[in-house]
């Protein structure tokens, strides 16, 4: 089975629907699948459910999505850095399924491992806690927290071989790995493909069985802000 596209389009091709759940890796604007994401605003769909840990900036990742309201809702831990999202939010035209981080990162690891809901402390006595279930262990409250899965994880790694092992950069692993396990169908685009034997076992991040469609991109690899001294 041949994994490899030709680009970013036709690997979302026949997959993009109006009312889709997205999941995007990311953490800020490192490790984000930016090809795949042009190609999601691209395709026309709209009120997408995008699950990602934030939405990017104005003019890039997620954003551009904002831009041309094709986002329905965020399921996120972190809204700063976006105008288009503030605006949006505030005027009652996005909604907002907000997380705390560390509880975002499992919702996806549990959904990504067939697990419906797992009981954390985190969020108790918060907003967070609100209309969710409440349950005492060893006399400390907890509340449940459900998996989370999409219809498409659009995913960035640094390697792939021709089988869709994995591997990530740094910090660019952040998400990415959870995610892919949590989309029903997961694109990944990397910066590399080598030939399958080629990546140390060892070190492989994400397994092949995982990984239905791969591109190669040009990375822009944009930085949030920039912050410079005098030398």
């Amino acid at each position: 089975m041949n994994k490899i596209y030709p680009d970013a389009k036709a690997a979302l091709d026949g997959l993009t629907f109006d009312g889709m759940t997205v999941m995007a890796g990311g953490f800020g604007l490192c490790g984000i699948p930016e090809n795949l994401i042009v190609a999601l605003r691209d395709s026309g769909a709209g009120d997408i459910t995008a699950i990602s840990n934030n939405a990017g900036v104005d003019d890039f990742g997620l954003g551009l999505l904002l831009q041309t309201r094709q986002i329905k809702k965020m399921v996120s831990s972190y809204v700063g850095e976006n105008a288009t999202f503030e605006k949006q939010y505030l005027n009652g035209e996005l909604e907002l399924e907000f997380n705390p981080q560390g509880t975002l990162a499992e919702r996806i690891r549990a959904g990504g491992a067939g697990i419906p809901g797992f009981y954390t402390k985190t969020g108790v006595g918060t907003l967070i806690a609100e209309g969710k279930e409440h349950k005492d262990f060893n006399g400390e409250t907890y509340i449940m927290e459900t998996g989370l899965v999409a219809d498409v994880s659009l995913v960035k790694a640094w390697k792939a071989d021709k089988e869709g092992n994995l591997i990530y950069r740094k910090t660019a692993r952040n998400f990415n790995p959870m995610m892919a396990t949590a989309g029903k169908v997961c694109i990944v685009e990397v910066e590399e493909v080598v030939e399958i034997g080629e990546l140390d076992a060892d070190n492989i991040h994400t397994a092949g069985i995982f990984v239905d469609r791969i591109i190669i991109g040009d990375h822009e690899k944009r930085i949030e802000k920039r912050t410079t001294r005098a030398a």
